[in-house]
């Protein structure tokens, strides 16, 4: 069942007359990812201010739900004895049928059913998911939950073809999807399509192939026992031809044709044919001479289609829905609308929107720029309408208003005073952590400025070295911490970088418009009193690297040292054996030590979850802000040696690079640290291939696969980038210096040639009037001067809107790619291809990732399912 977006608070509201009427718990299950905890975060303190207890279980991977499935929700059922209960799935369960992985639908872990009733459970799974696509039989199936009879199923009151109306009421169970409006708008073939195969009959090709054999069969048996059958008269007429017939059957047979001819030709039911020579009535040759037929009263009647052909229409029908379902589940992966942007639509259908709930929604939004998937176009427009909210909850001093509309708006760096705790817009770079590292420092890191700068080699650190030389700003002072330097420099940062934007193609690195003009590509920012100051771009990144690298690493900036690793940063290995405080035996007997791998999720996950804590979070993201900053020099150095050392490989469907050896691969055996690494990757090749002037947005050019090696498991761990996913910075597709160039002369031919146009148009008008006047005064007619601009004024409104066409055929020319890149962008196949792939090697594969683009390859089967992979189509 799906929900639309405008019930999600009265579902709410339901949840909370439930809850105080009974004992059913709320039971929240949370993906590992900034996204879902933002959410986490905003649903729990909703429930803490309506005293509803609940319990947040975080959750890797299938393997994990599976387990809390077993262990706390089917415990909830009523046939466990349980009262029931709600279970919200918080970026996670989009992508499989929910009731079947938490064990709701009565069958066992073995496929065989487990012989215990599931209608009314009483257990409500809600589904809150970004990722695409969904599962359908979440949307429009049957659930379990529902209670059935003789006839079938008993369709549930308030909910209609898999839709929950304003009169559902919840108790009974079932899953039920968040609609994010795009259900309805966007799913109406698919839902047709699954409903109409819902109702159909398992039919196959071998059951009309088994029809065809017994109509073989009654066929045959029909003919040996009926001499008179189609088959015996045609057996007899060989038999006449081959000179076996006698004399008295051909002439019982001659006699026979006639009337078997009249009865033939009238059997069919038809209109007769008259015999007057009127015509026939029903044509043009019938002139009344005649009186016409009488005109059947019934129309004709139809043979009935035989049970066979009902079968192989069925059968056709039902292919056709199947392969509307495949073609939607084969479209690939990509993002829809944050969970944390869903929930904050929730609180403000209740009333409750504040600046805490906002700021979560805003950091949840920027965390999505990294995803493999790519961030999908629904984010693009909810960062609109999270701009409009700041502006609402956050009205602007005056002064600073004034301030920010001059063309020196500078970065906020501090609070207004020691109790501000507002959010702001500000002109944001793309800078990495500017606020909290020097600006070199910051420049050099950003994965928009390093990979279109080549910084990755010595030329490209010169390059760099002298955009700040032009842009005024020395090396030591550029070494220095940002908030300690020169604050001339810091106010003008922007109006240096902008005069420079054209030489160094780095349109997008600052934001050109301002308050005056429009602030739609400003960013967001928050301060804590005098505490501190960060953007939400900051946030995401540090509570980013606390999940995919965790708080216990120190040291890595040392790693090169002497080319030892100074501490043990395994991913898998810490998974496996993670730190445990001692402890003592009361027996003296070594105990067998527990899997405590699910702790060290656990632990992480609520190191994430603490460091958005109103107020005491500000402490936990500034103690982490090194290993974010650890994080992104690691992966400066690791794509810098994959270039420079040509390690990428050009298959045949994508670009392949495989990390095996070096100090910094532990980090990015966690698929997260992974996907930005291969982002950053990804954004570099587009750039060396467009400066090049090679075609960047040809199929496959930017899809990726990256592998990592484990040694501690013998495995590699393989993502996948889509070719229409976004970049780490979530720009478009990058355009050389020769493209620019390129558009820039088209730009002005077509400006020079609507000059001309117009000037041409002119001449015509002008030589018109001209003739006017001659013919009028010729003829003695005298024309009012209003009549006169009349004309004149329909006839440039004519040519105005020639030329409007005109300008509108050129642009469409020059958008045409962009558009359909666009349409492409987002779309990820490499889940599908995994999959397929797994199945044609019999690899040794472990999916398990709610990102199906990610999968853990064993170390001997890697050589054989990349080569298959190569054959697969990945790119959406």
């Amino acid at each position: 069942m799906h929900l639309p977006r405008q019930q999600i608070a009265q579902l709410y509201n339901s949840l909370l007359k439930t809850t105080h009427s009974s004992s059913a718990p709320v039971l929240i299950l949370t993906a590992l990812t900034v996204d879902s905890i933002c959410a986490t975060r905003i649903l729990t303190s909703l429930l803490k201010r309506d005293y509803i207890p609940h319990t947040i279980k975080p959750i890797a991977g299938y393997a994990d739900l599976l387990r809390v499935g077993a262990d706390s929700v089917l415990p909830l059922t009523r046939q466990r004895g349980g009262d029931g209960g709600t279970v919200v799935c918080l970026g996670l369960g989009g992508s499989a049928a929910m009731e079947e992985v938490l064990g709701l639908d009565g069958v066992g872990a073995d496929g065989e059913a487990s012989g215990v009733s599931m209608e009314n459970h009483g257990v409500e799974v809600w589904i809150i998911d970004a990722r695409r696509p969904w599962n359908l039989e979440n949307l429009f199936g049957n659930s379990a939950a529902m209670k059935r009879d003789e006839a079938g199923v008993v369709r549930r009151p308030g909910v209609s073809d898999g839709k929950i109306a304003p009169n559902y009421r919840p108790g009974q169970g079932g899953v039920i999807i968040w609609d994010d409006d795009n259900i309805e708008l966007d799913l109406q073939v698919e839902r047709e399509a699954f409903l109409a195969l819902q109702g159909m009959p398992d039919i196959t090709e071998a059951d009309v192939g088994n029809d065809e054999d017994e109509d073989e069969q009654q066929m045959n048996s029909f003919e040996a026992s009926d001499p008179s059958s189609p088959s015996s008269v045609g057996q007899k007429r060989k038999r006449q031809e081959a000179g076996d017939t006698s004399d008295a059957d051909l002439d019982s047979d001659d006699e026979d044709e006639p009337e078997r001819r009249r009865r033939r030709s009238n059997s069919s039911g038809s209109i007769p044919i008259p015999s007057s020579p009127g015509g026939n009535p029903l044509s043009a040759q019938y002139h009344g001479t005649s009186t016409p037929p009488t005109m059947p009263s019934s129309p004709p009647k139809v043979r009935a289609p035989s049970e066979k052909q009902l079968r192989r229409q069925l059968l056709a029908l039902r292919k056709k829905h199947e392969n509307t379902l495949l073609q939607y589940y084969g479209r690939g992966s990509q993002m829809a609308e944050p969970v944390s942007s869903i929930l904050y639509s929730l609180a403000s259908e209740l009333g409750r929107e504040d600046n805490e709930f906002l700021w979560l929604a805003i950091v949840g939004i920027s965390s999505l720029v990294s995803s493999p998937s790519g961030i999908g176009k629904k984010a693009n427009q909810v960062r609109e309408v999270l701009r409009d909210e700041v502006r609402r909850l956050n009205p602007v001093p005056l002064a600073e208003l004034q301030r920010s509309q001059s063309s020196e708006a500078i970065i906020p760096t501090t609070a207004r005073s020691t109790t501000d705790t507002s959010i702001r817009l500000s002109p944001e770079p793309r800078f990495l952590l500017i606020r909290h590292w020097s600006l070199y420092d910051a420049m050099l890191h950003s994965p928009y400025l390093a990979t279109r700068l080549h910084v990755w080699s010595d030329s490209g650190r010169k390059r760099l070295h002298k955009l700040l030389a032009k842009m005024g700003i020395s090396l030591q002072e550029a070494g220095k911490g940002f908030l300690h330097m020169d604050s001339e420099i810091k106010r003008t940062l922007r109006s240096r970088i902008l005069k420079f934007v054209e030489q160094y193609n780095l349109h997008g690195l600052v934001p050109v418009g301002d308050a005056r003009s429009g602030m739609d590509d400003w960013g967001f920012v928050r301060s804590w009193g005098w505490r501190g100051t960060l953007s939400a771009e900051d946030v995401a990144v540090v509570v980013g690297a606390i999940l995919e690298v965790g708080t216990e690493i120190r040291g890595m900036t040392d790693f090169h040292k002497d080319n030892r690793v100074h501490v043990s940063t395994s991913y898998n290995n810490r998974m496996r054996n993670p730190p445990t405080p001692p402890h003592s035996s009361d027996d003296g007997h070594e105990r067998e030590k527990p899997d405590t791998t699910s702790d060290f999720i656990t632990q992480r996950f609520f190191k994430a979850y603490d460091a958005l804590a109103p107020g005491s979070g500000l402490n936990t993201l500034l103690q982490n802000l090194e290993v974010a900053q650890n994080l992104y020099k690691a992966i400066l150095r690791v794509g810098s040696a994959i270039i420079s050392k040509q390690q990428i490989r050009h298959l045949r469907s994508f670009r392949m690079a495989v990390i095996k050896e070096g100090p910094d691969v532990p980090l990015f055996t966690h698929p997260g640290a992974l996907a930005r690494l291969a982002a950053w990757i990804s954004d570099a090749m587009t750039v060396i291939e467009s400066e090049k002037g090679r075609r960047s947005n040809a199929p496959g050019a930017n899809a990726w696969v990256l592998a990592t090696l484990d040694e501690e498991r013998d495995v590699f761990v393989v993502i996948g980038l889509g070719g229409g996913s976004v970049g780490a910075a979530g720009t478009k597709t990058f355009r050389s210096k020769a493209e620019i160039k390129a558009r820039a002369e088209r730009k002005q031919a077509r400006t020079i040639a609507q000059a001309a146009k117009a000037a041409e148009k002119t001449r015509r008008r002008e030589e018109k009037r001209r003739l006017r006047r001659e013919r009028n005064a010729a003829n003695n007619l005298f024309v009012d001067s209003d009549d006169e601009e009349e004309l004149e004024t329909e006839s440039e409104s004519e040519s105005s809107s020639e030329g409007d066409e005109d300008s509108d055929l050129d642009s469409d020319g020059d958008d045409e790619g962009d558009a359909k890149r666009a349409k492409r962008r987002g779309l990820n196949r490499f889940g599908l291809a995994f999959q397929e792939t797994v199945e044609q090697t019999g690899a040794r594969v472990r999916l398990d990732s709610f990102e199906h683009s990610v999968v853990e390859v064993a170390k001997e089967d890697l050589a054989r399912f990349l080569e298959a992979l190569s054959t697969k189509a990945v790119v959406g």
